[in-house]
């Protein structure tokens, strides 16, 4: 029987971190969000899978000057609102098979609208497989791996296209900033071990490039504070090349709410990061 899981939200957004540090107020991020899916999770004996589509629709009329890859006089000229959409889905499911099980995940989304008085119009893509060996059972091995990419499509003076914007995307707390998804090719692998039902450990590489190199070098996490667009964006010098990341982390829960988490990481900069700290 086909009974699918629909949910949806309607909020105005407001950063987490756009409270009050040392130093003073920060002031509230007020960027209205939208939010609907439909889910369905599937299954026969072992096998488990789900499907979800879902649409989103992000506001932002803080009336700031943009991160782009336009002319300064261009962006400052640019104070018009942001207006996205963003559509796509996911499948996920776990496949039992000779000596453990794996899993896979599909996910994908086009975005339409507004970057001020561009049109937006982009896409991203995701792909991931993993395995859970019926093998030393103490650690219950993990080992997994992917492909996140942005498409690249119609012309870069009129039309946004590389920058897949993360709405909503909170700054990254437990691994390295030199990258989010804006503008990005991600390539990793990874392991992840458990002890026991209270202990994770992970370790990942990644191999990331720009999606295209006349775009930029993106890093943040989005809106955070009225008067700071959110996202800073270097030139990428013609290059693709960004960075090898190498980094491990081990988390440890200690009751329901209460978890212990340590993080190490090590990038390996590329042409982009090496052209760019040439320049300064």
């Amino acid at each position: 029987m086909f009974i699918p899981t629909v949910h949806g939200i309607l909020r105005r957004w407001r950063h987490p971190y756009a409270r009050c540090v040392p130093g003073g107020w920060l002031g509230l991020v007020d960027t209205p969000i939208a939010y609907a899916a439909v889910t369905h999770e599937m299954g026969s004996g072992e096998t488990h899978a789900e499907w979800r589509a879902f649409g989103l629709f992000y506001h932002d009329d803080r009336g700031l000057i943009k991160t782009d890859n336009r002319p300064t006089a261009a962006r400052s000229l640019d104070l018009q609102p942001i207006d996205i959409g963003t559509y796509g889905g996911h499948f996920i499911a776990a496949v039992p098979g000779p000596g453990g099980t794996f899993d896979l995940l599909g996910w994908g989304a086009l975005q339409t609208g507004r970057w001020g008085t561009l049109t937006q119009r982009s896409a991203a893509g995701s792909a991931e497989l993993g395995f859970q060996p019926h093998i030393a059972a103490s650690v219950r091995p993990w080992i997994r791996g992917g492909y996140f990419i942005p498409v690249v499509t119609g012309t870069p003076r009129t039309i946004r296209t590389a920058r897949f914007l993360r709405c909503c995307q909170p700054a990254r707390l437990r691994s390295f900033s030199v990258f989010n998804e804006m503008n990005n090719r991600d390539l990793f692998a990874e392991l992840i071990l458990r002890p026991s039902k209270n202990l994770v450990l992970r370790t990942d590489v990644h191999g990331l490039w720009l999606a295209d190199s006349h775009d930029l070098w993106y890093t943040g996490g989005g809106a955070f504070q009225p008067w700071t667009f959110g996202f800073s964006g270097r030139p990428s010098n013609g290059s693709t090349g960004l960075a090898n990341l190498y980094d491990m982390s081990a988390d440890y829960k200690f009751t329901h709410g209460v978890t212990l988490g340590l993080y190490f990481g090590y990038a390996q900069g590329r042409e982009v990061i090496e052209k760019s700290i040439r320049q300064q």
